[in-house]
């Protein structure tokens, strides 16, 4: 008796051991043979980042460009408003200066005036 229990012992570990052996194999020959398949997606991944790569740096050039295109039309603008601001300033300091002539041409009148 005892050795037929040990007997059916062994008969499962040896089955249990063989069939994670079929099993490890099953595993090494799918690995083997997906292996060119595998490659393939790795190349197809790293071409797909690498494409993706090329456009954020794509964007990231338009993006300056137009940082840079703004910023000029900004710098013109203000160029343009105090060219305006310096204008203006200018035309007062004139109507000032003709408005004093004025005043002063006036005076000297009236003292000429007066003094007839």
């Amino acid at each position: 008796m005892k050795n037929h229990r040990n007997t059916e012992f062994n008969e499962r570990r040896t089955t249990a051991a063989e069939a994670t052996a079929a099993r490890l194999e099953a595993y090494r020959a799918a690995r083997e043979a997906a292996a060119p398949t595998l490659l393939a997606k790795q190349a197809e991944r790293q071409a797909i980042a690498q494409a993706r790569e090329e456009r954020r740096a794509a964007r990231e050039q338009i993006k300056a460009e137009e940082l840079a295109r703004l910023q000029a039309e900004e710098e013109a603008r203000e160029a343009e408003r105090a060219a305006v601001a310096q204008a203006e300033a200018a035309a007062r300091a004139a109507a000032n200066k003709e408005r004093m002539l004025s005043v002063t041409e006036y005076e000297a009148f009236r003292k000429a005036r007066k003094g007839r």
